[in-house]
């Protein structure tokens, strides 16, 4: 299946902040309730130790992303990491919740932050969970870019990991689960209860976006093209499956050579 980078109505500037802000509760809270991105905590790990880092920057963090179960998952690990969220849209209620939340083992920056062009002064491994298909592919491979400019690590992990008829077709029970979770999508939010009962539209739009986000997906060939020419870095592409929810995950991370 061809990849198409069409437009996620949440993404565009026109769409109400209530209901971006809803859209990323919502991913969040999917993210979470999965725990789908604890596979991969090896990887984070492994890639950690390569570079000797101990700090993280997560570039389109939306409404937090995995980081308060993932943080401390790698702690029992045996790795400490402190994390600063960051987007080009930045949440900051719900950023301070997760610094609440974590008691400060995550942190935020309040300004918007482009993952192709981060400023010096935020240092860190860099990481992009669920974020890196709203790049284009002139965007995705600055981003790759800017951080072997940097000399920071990075890795990028998509949940699904494939552009199918099976994974277009799973997406379809979206409203109903909208419907569900509302209630239980945290910082609450009044506007959230409103686009989504009284007037719904969040399902819908989630409904969309949904579709949209799949065919956005970078498969592994399309993220190692990316990475040509970037040759002081090493590179490595590949799918993980978690339990208990043998969902794939498609990473790519990159760790200096030297």
């Amino acid at each position: 299946m061809r990849r198409r980078h069409w437009t996620e109505i949440s993404d565009e500037p026109w769409c109400p902040q209530g209901i971006r802000n809803a859209v990323t509760d919502y991913c969040r809270f999917v993210t979470e309730l999965s725990g789908i991105y604890h596979a991969v905590a090896p990887l984070l790990l492994n890639a950690l130790s390569r570079t000797g880092g101990r700090h993280v920057l997560d570039l389109g963090s939306g409404g937090g992303g995995p980081w308060l179960r993932l943080q401390p998952l790698l702690r029992k690990m045996g790795m400490d990491v402190t994390v600063c969220l960051s987007d080009h849209n930045p949440d900051v209620v719900a950023f301070e919740r997760a610094r609440r939340l974590s008691r400060n083992a995550i942190v935020y920056h309040a300004l918007p932050v482009d993952a192709a062009n981060v400023p010096g002064a935020l240092p860190g491994f860099r990481t992009m969970f669920s974020a890196f298909h709203h790049l284009d592919v002139v965007q995705a491979r600055a981003a790759l870019a800017d951080a072997v400019a940097h000399g920071e690590g990075i890795a990028v992990f998509e949940m699904g990991g494939q552009r199918s008829l099976l994974m277009l077709l799973a997406v379809l029970p979206v409203p109903v689960r909208v419907f569900l979770t509302v209630p239980f999508l945290r910082p609450f939010r009044w506007p959230t209860l409103l686009w989504t009962y009284p007037v719904p539209v969040l399902p819908i739009v989630l409904l969309l976006d949904s579709f949209v986000s799949i065919l956005r997906m970078y498969n592994a060939e399309e993220l190692r093209s990316l990475t040509t020419g970037l040759d002081s870095y090493v590179w490595s592409i590949g799918t993980v499956r978690g339990k208990p929810i043998p969902f794939p995950v498609l990473y790519l991370v990159g760790v200096p050579a030297n």
